[in-house]
């Protein structure tokens, strides 16, 4: 059984966050939520594709918002 860590509850928070968005500027606040976690995390040496996956999460809301509008 695997326990979550800070690093793993933090990087699903992060995911929730961002397709929870209804908005741009929801948006825009979780952009912000996900450049401090890559400060955070990326400074302890976080695996990049990790980082990679959350940047692609956040396009893909971003296109999923821009045709919704």
């Amino acid at each position: 059984m695997l326990i979550p860590t800070p690093i793993g509850l933090s990087y699903d928070k992060v995911i929730a966050t961002i397709e929870s968005c209804n908005t741009k500027e929801q948006l825009l606040g979780a952009k912000k939520m996900l450049n401090n976690f890559k400060t955070l995390y990326g400074t302890v040496g976080f695996p990049k594709a990790y980082l990679y996956s959350l940047d692609k999460v956040l396009k893909d809301k971003y296109i999923q918002l821009a045709c919704q509008l």
